[in-house]
């Protein structure tokens, strides 16, 4: 299409087109817009979004398979500064709830080198809770086929997991924290291995501000998001966030690695199968960004695409976010970059007009040097798209 044709069309004539172009997707396109100002003054029309490629269909915002294989992927399409909060029933799911599972009469047990043994009734811990706001969590295993799914952000409420230490006290100088959950299941996984415990320190616990939530956006969590308690550890990856959190004990120093440290040690970046917890690094979020949308506007008689993302991830703010959308490009700043304090996520645009037709690959980086972005510098949130007019 040539620019002076799509001068002299309407926004009626030029929204009909968009609908019916096939390379673009246009379900709920307009809930999905993030509000530009600059477009609007310049008769901007948007048109839809265009689809990224080379990557699975799969069902989005709605759980799947059972147990050790149930799975729930969040659609981040549809992610705004505005609504930067996931809704119960569209936060990602990596384990669903065992059917032996039976939360009534729960209580977690405390035991290991202890002075002395006891026992915390759920019941009594959601009247310890109190707000703790929004975080964010990550599945280690998050990956491009299930569109990076596997990320998402709850407001929680819950007990900090320094008050909870201090209803028993270790019997041995520098013991570490176990925490477990229930781990039991009526069929075997095709995908996962049983174990549903880490070990950490009191002060990495105390550092990331650990607790253990009851509620998650207001209401009580759900059996697959780990009721009647889990645990949350700001800024670590997933696989440590214990869900159906039912023993605490205190172990050695030189306690061997649980099995799921061992599972996940590949995914959060370990060198080699740890056999010690103690061998084993804090398994936090590095800096992370990628897109998670291109919308398609006409602005001014001519094609130009928003790429919308976000950045989350590190332990303090950044400078910016750079991007380029091949590898023979130089990396430019991404020009909107918004910043929002506390653990969730950051939101950013880049306005971008591709010179040509063809396959495109949108890679990121974070500004600074001294910044950890392993899975980032290494390609690993890259993503493509087609572009077939321009």
């Amino acid at each position: 299409m040539g620019t002076g044709d799509v001068g002299i069309r309407t926004r009626r004539a030029l929204l009909k087109q968009a609908l019916v172009s096939g390379s673009i997707l246009v379900s709920g396109f307009h809930r999905l817009s993030w509000p530009d100002q600059a477009a609007d003054e310049r008769e901007g029309v948007r048109a839809g979004l265009v689809a990224f490629s080379d990557e699975d269909s799969v069902p989005m915002d709605q759980a799947v398979g059972s147990e050790l294989d149930g799975r729930l992927f969040t659609d981040l399409s549809t992610m705004t500064p505005k609504n930067t909060v996931t809704p119960t029933g569209e936060f990602y799911i990596r384990t669903r709830a065992s059917k032996l599972l039976d939360t009534s009469n729960w209580s977690i047990a405390f035991g290991g080198l202890v002075e002395k043994p006891a026992n915390l009734p759920a019941e009594q811990l959601r009247k310890m809770a109190k707000p703790m706001g929004p975080h964010l969590m990550e599945c280690a295993g998050n990956f491009r086929g299930a569109h990076f799914g596997m990320v998402s952000v709850a407001d929680w409420r819950g007990v900090p997991i320094e008050e909870i230490l201090e209803i028993v006290k270790p019997s041995s100088a520098g013991a570490r924290v176990l925490i477990s959950g229930f781990d039991q299941y009526s069929s075997e996984s095709r995908s996962s291995v049983p174990g549903a415990s880490w070990i950490f320190t009191p002060d990495q616990l105390k550092a990331a501000g650990a607790f253990l939530a009851i509620d998650m956006n207001g209401e009580p969590l759900t059996l697959d998001h780990g009721f009647p308690v889990r645990l949350v550890v700001p800024g670590w990856y997933g696989c440590t966030c214990i869900k159906w959190v039912n023993e605490i004990a205190f172990v050695s120093d030189g306690a061997p690695a649980t099995s799921q440290m061992q599972e996940y040690a590949g995914r959060t970046m370990q060198t080699g199968v740890p056999t010690l917890a103690k061998e084993y690094q804090a398994a936090m979020i590095d800096y992370a960004a990628m897109p998670i949308r291109i919308e398609k506007w006409f602005v001014n008689g001519r094609i130009e695409l928003h790429v919308i993302g976000i950045q989350w991830g590190g332990s303090r703010p950044i400078e910016g976010l750079e991007i380029r959308f091949n590898q023979d490009e130089n990396y430019v700043p991404v020009g909107d970059f918004r910043v929002f304090h506390g653990d969730a996520w950051n939101f950013w645009r880049q306005v971008w007009t591709p010179q040509k037709s063809g396959r495109y690959l949108i890679r990121l980086r974070v500004k600074g040097a001294s910044v950890v972005a392993r899975r980032l510098d290494a390609g690993y949130y890259m993503r493509s798209v087609d572009i077939e007019e321009t």
